[in-house]
Formats: structure tokens, C-alpha cells, sequence
């Protein structure tokens, strides 16, 4: 696997707050890679240390397997969280400008900035002042300066955040289009949804040290929780339905002889031997595994508790 970036043990101390504490990862080159934490998990820290608005203390971050140097800055696109346009300047002339500052000439900013401002449907709004757009259309702007140049590692602190659901849409087209045109990407965000869509790694940081890394279906396999839903169509009542301590039925809704069950196989059984308990009961309808999702999975590992695994009937975690 080509790794594009390489974070070997950094580490930060803001006086008596470790932010990072030996965290290592790699991020694989044409890939969408997500940065995922908690609030204070020190996501941002690292964020700011790849583009080298501050330092580590200790470790050190490759490129292209060559250590991160000043130089390397006309390679990195970032997207802060927070937005940084100068409010009283004309969009047009402030997306030239800082164009400019990523190295294009100003013939060739005013060429693709048109093209990606008709594509974002901005165009009406090019001598208009950044005061006079909308929250979402000056992220829209940002978001085309922080592309522009082409960089090969781009990176997006929470993204979609005061986007309506149309423009996050096409907000992630283009992530995508990005990807398959040979950007690498690190995605910072809270939305685990977004994750699913989108990342082919990821990274966890949770109190400043890396809790899990990895590709993101690997993970989840790993994570699988062995819960079944299934129904069935039976006279039994549905206590009797699996009498059997190789199996724990968490859950149950009947009606009209027509069960609901979900049923976690204990780690000495197999989904064969639930299917052999289950057919001699009755007529079996439907039957598929819960998949955990990154949603589930960030929680278990931030929290220890699995929501997968919790009793739905008084919201206690299963003995």
C-alpha cells in the first residue's frame, strides 16, 4: 500500500494538557482517510501539526516519504472548521487573491475559479461582498480556494457543517471526484454517517492517543456484534422459542403469532446452529445479522458500551 502521509509517534504538551500522546498513523495515498475523535480528543492538534501552523514536541510527520518540510505547504488544501474570509472584500477578487497566494497565476485562478463558481451556482455572486453571502455559500467559496490548486493531500475539518442536505449532497460528489482525480484526503468530523459514505480508513483519537486505525470495512468485521434479528411465524410463545444457553434473545415482539426477536449467539455457537434451533419452531420469515456502524463502533470504543448490546426492553446493558 502506497502511504502518502505518515505521522510517526507525535506528541504535544500545552503546559499541563497533553494533547497528543505518541500518536502514529498512515494514510494511504487516493484514499479518503477519517480523522475521528471526541471534542478535546486532539484531532485538530494534529490537523494544525500536518500543516505546520504549530509543531510537535516530539515525532515527526513524512510526505511522500520525505520528512514535512515548509516547502510542502503548496501540497496541503485545508479546510478549517472555522471559516476565514475577509467579510468586506469582493468574493471574486479575494478568491484571485488567495489563488494566488497557492501559486496561480492570475490569468489562469480567474479561468478556474469561474468554471468551479458556475459549478457551484456562486457565479451571481462574484462582486459581491463575503458580508452579503449566506453561511453555506461561503463555505461553498472556501471550499474552491482550498481545491484549486490541486493539491495531492487535501484536508476537511468538518465539512458539511451549516450545509442543508441538497448542498451536502453535492458537497460529497465532489470529495468523491477528488479521490477518483488522485487527491488523498483526511476527513475530520463528528458525523459518523458521513464516515460510512465516504472513508476508506480511519483513525480514532480519544484523550489524546490513537484507539484504533484501519480500514473501515476490516473494522467493522471485527467489530461485528453477533446479534441477529430475526421473525418467525410460530404458536410457541417466545420465551420457549429458544430454549438454549448457547443463545441470548435480547429483545421480543409478538403479534398475532408472528415474532420479533434479536438474538446474540454466544462465542461457543454458530449461525448454523441458531438457524437448526429456529426452524423446528416454526416458519422462519426473515433472518440477518445487526451490522454495527461507525456510529456504534465510535461509541463502544470512546465508551466501552456497545449499543448493539443493550437490553431494548429497560435500556440496561446484556449480563
Amino acid at each position: 500500500m502506497n502511504i502518502l502521509l505518515r505521522a510517526e509517534n507525535i506528541t504535544k504538551q500545552y503546559q499541563k494538557h497533553r494533547a497528543l500522546n505518541q500518536v502514529s498513523m498512515n494514510v494511504p495515498a487516493q484514499s479518503i482517510f477519517g480523522l475521528l475523535g471526541p471534542n478535546g480528543a486532539g484531532k485538530t492538534t494534529l490537523i494544525r501539526i500536518i500543516n505546520q501552523i504549530i509543531g510537535p514536541d516530539t515525532g515527526t510527520i513524512f510526505i511522500d516519504n520525505e520528512v514535512l518540510k515548509p516547502q510542502h505547504v503548496q501540497q496541503i488544501g485545508y479546510l478549517p472548521e472555522e471559516r476565514g474570509l475577509y467579510k468586506k472584500m469582493e468574493v471574486g477578487d479575494q478568491a484571485i487573491y488567495l489563488a494566488r497566494l497557492k501559486g496561480i497565476k492570475r490569468h489562469d485562478a480567474r479561468i478556474l475559479l469561474k468554471k468551479w463558481f458556475e459549478r457551484f451556482d456562486l457565479t451571481p455572486w462574484w462582486n459581491k461582498k463575503v458580508e452579503e453571502l449566506s453561511k453555506g455559500m461561503q463555505q461553498k467559496v472556501q471550499f474552491i480556494i482550498t481545491i484549486l490548486h490541486r493539491p495531492k493531500l487535501l484536508i476537511f475539518d468538518e465539512p458539511f457543517s451549516g450545509f442543508d442536505p441538497i448542498n451536502v449532497n453535492i458537497l460529497k460528489e465532489e470529495i468523491l471526484n477528488l479521490k477518483r482525480d488522485g487527491a488523498t484526503i483526511i476527513f475530520s468530523t463528528h458525523n459518523m454517517g458521513s464516515v460510512e459514505e465516504l472513508c476508506d480508513h480511519i483513525a480514532l483519537i480519544n484523550k489524546s492517543e490513537k484507539i484504533l486505525e484501519g480500514e473501515v470495512n476490516q473494522i467493522k468485521k471485527t467489530f461485528r456484534s453477533r446479534i441477529y434479528e430475526v421473525e418467525l411465524e410460530s404458536k410457541h410463545a417466545p420465551e420457549k422459542l429458544i430454549p438454549d444457553n448457547r443463545f441470548t434473545t435480547i429483545n421480543t415482539k409478538s403479534n398475532n403469532g408472528s415474532h420479533s426477536m434479536q438474538i446474540r449467539i454466544e462465542q461457543d455457537a454458530t449461525t448454523n446452529m441458531l438457524l437448526e434451533a429456529l426452524l423446528p419452531m416454526g416458519n422462519l420469515m426473515s433472518f440477518k445479522e445487526l451490522t454495527p456502524s461507525m456510529n456504534d463502533i465510535f461509541i463502544k470504543k470512546v465508551t466501552g458500551k456497545f449499543p448493539l448490546e443493550t437490553n431494548q426492553k429497560n435500556g440496561e446493558p446484556i449480563p
